[in-house]
């Protein structure tokens, strides 16, 4: 079994696969390695068009513990900066808001929304200094629906391309008007692996999501892995008759389906008939993980019970998640379990997973393996 940095292939077929080792859920050193080889080569969400909307609207963010500036240009072009000023490192930018141009807060360098070095004062009399050799040094950064995504990679593939099918997938769940109604985080003892191996199975939704399990059909349930994601999807299951049990969707139709979309590595998009979140996973530590989760509504629905309600029906299952999650964490420690093996029915998409995870972490991605071809 062929292994890089302890992370072993991952065979192709599913009924002869076995799972990561469960080392690389707690060893600080490969955690390393991902944010090097995963992390800052791959689309990573840092923000939504909110925040972006108009001309000189600009805000920082960090992505894999590098600085950035992400402004909107008087041309309508978002751009995407590292917040270093080429003087001596000091901020160009900070917070959020509107401007002009951005001053450093250290020397008072100026730039222009195009990232262009404007004013460097008190450098009167340096020898071969030209201002178009310190301009702000660009990254990769693109828009797909409401989402704002960087790359830190300058020869990645674009967006798109990483996207394949899910735009088209996911198109029915766009509505006009749909916008940011909430946002929560969600510190959890566990590693980030663990959390999406999680996520891209509903083989626990009966044991561990009761209410879930009474909306979704759960022996229709479809997981359908693709190059660079995943999609689940499951129809309505609806009132049936004779059962008093409470329902958030009391009908079921053909068409009236709960898709779960997750891209590699680490962003989920969950798309229900009245609702639509973004859920972003990132690693803190080897064994400790940041969810965020914004639910996007349309505006008109915003002040209305059933918007709350959405948030909190998702807010439960994501508790659920935590604690499953974390009690797996602390098992994995444990002498009595190396790996696992995969239901063939139930885990097509933990096995995809497992697959992309090994190659880009063995530096076979599917863009760099390409190029290579």
């Amino acid at each position: 079994m062929a292994t890089l940095n302890g992370v072993p292939s991952i065979d192709s077929n599913i009924g002869r696969a076995w799972t990561l080792p469960s080392r690389l859920y707690t060893d600080p050193a490969t955690l390393e390695e991902e944010r090097e080889r995963i992390f800052s080569r791959t689309w990573q969400v840092v923000g939504h068009r909110g925040q972006a909307a108009q001309p000189g609207d600009y805000f920082t963010t960090e992505l894999n513990s590098e600085p950035l500036l992400l402004v909107r240009g008087p041309d309508m072009t978002l751009r995407g900066f590292y917040n270093v000023c080429r003087h001596r490192a000091g901020p160009a930018a900070e917070g959020c808001g509107s401007r002009k141009l951005f001053r450093c807060g250290y020397h008072g360098w100026a730039y222009g929304l195009d990232g262009s070095l404007i004013s460097a004062t008190e450098m009167e009399g340096v020898e071969n200094f030209r201002a178009e050799d310190f301009a702000l040094a660009p990254v990769k950064v693109e828009e797909w629906f409401n989402f704002i995504f960087v790359n830190l990679d300058d020869d990645c593939a674009p967006l798109r391309e990483s996207l394949g099918e899910m735009p088209a997938q996911a198109k029915k769940f766009y509505v006009e008007g749909l916008k940011l109604f909430e946002r929560r985080t969600y510190d959890m003892k566990c590693n980030w692996k663990a959390y999406i191996d999680n996520y891209l199975e509903g083989y626990h939704l009966p044991s561990v999501h009761p209410g879930l399990n009474r909306e979704l059909d759960y022996n229709a349930y479809v997981v359908e892995p693709h190059e660079n994601y995943v999609r689940q999807f499951s129809p309505i299951r609806g009132a049936q008759p004779g059962d008093t049990t409470p329902r958030r969707y009391q009908e079921a139709r053909e068409d009236l389906t709960t898709d779960y979309f997750w891209v590699f590595p680490n962003w989920m998009l969950n798309c229900y008939p009245d609702n639509l979140s973004l859920n972003i996973v990132l690693p803190l530590e080897p064994e400790r993980t940041l969810a965020m989760f914004e639910w996007y509504l349309p505006e008109a629905q915003h002040s209305t019970p059933a918007a709350k309600a959405s948030v909190e029906f998702s807010h439960q299952i994501q508790v659920e998640d935590v604690a499953i999650c974390e009690a797996v964490q602390k098992n994995l420690r444990s002498r009595s379990y190396s790996r696992g093996r995969f239901s063939v029915r139930q885990e097509r998409g933990v096995h995809a997973f497992h697959r992309m995870y090994a190659a880009w972490m063995k530096g076979h991605s599917p863009r760099r393996s390409r190029r290579k071809a």
